[in-house]
């Protein structure tokens, strides 16, 4: 890995390589194939411990996306694992990572999230917010809308005045605040 942030880079077969290549609007690979889509609903993710905060972005998304240092999971040997027994496609900037994982990894060649955002739009990933948050940011389990009925913790809006979603694994609460906002705006300029 070069750390260039020019274009695709090539890598082991079956492992997809990008970086930020922002004069790259085409929707194509090499312009000879059209790039395979990678829906939110059907793509299960484990994020390696160098990519936090893309897992984020990730979950408001609505990608079942996990994140390795969450799960307690740090060796190579253990991601590769965790990643085969739950069906995922690991996404890492760790070029030997991603060969092991083959055709189930994407290598992503930069540090920064925006850039690390428009290299996995170019590669088929649906990135757009949508209409209700699906996943915990906390946790990654899925989200429940609360009655409008129920109480909510101190730190979270009344029901009556804004839609409020609970998570089912952990009991957090979510809504959409300026964060979902802030996320829309940056997810539209990409």
């Amino acid at each position: 890995m070069t750390g260039d942030e020019s274009d695709t880079h090539e890598s082991s077969p079956g492992t997809t390589t990008v970086s930020d290549g922002a004069d790259r609007d085409d929707e194509t690979d090499g312009g000879n194939e059209a790039i395979p889509q990678r829906p939110s609903a059907e793509t299960a993710l484990l994020l390696d411990t160098m990519l936090g905060k893309l897992a984020t972005y990730l979950l408001m998304c609505g990608y079942d996306a996990a994140y390795a240092a969450e799960r307690g999971v740090e060796s190579d040997d253990e991601v590769l694992a965790l990643a085969h027994t739950e069906g995922r496609v690991l996404v890492t900037r760790d070029s030997e990572l991603a060969a092991r994982a083959a055709d189930q990894s994407q290598l992503l060649s930069t540090h920064e999230v925006t850039a690390q955002l428009r290299a996995l739009r170019r590669s088929g990933f649906d990135l757009g917010l949508a209409a209700e948050p699906a996943r915990c940011s906390a946790c990654n389990g899925p989200l429940e809308r609360v009655d409008r009925t129920e109480p909510t913790p101190d730190y979270a809006p009344e029901t009556h005045e804004e839609t409020v979603w609970r998570c089912r694994n952990c009991g957090q609460h979510f809504w959409k605040g300026s964060h979902w906002d802030d996320v829309a705006e940056t997810l539209d300029d990409l």
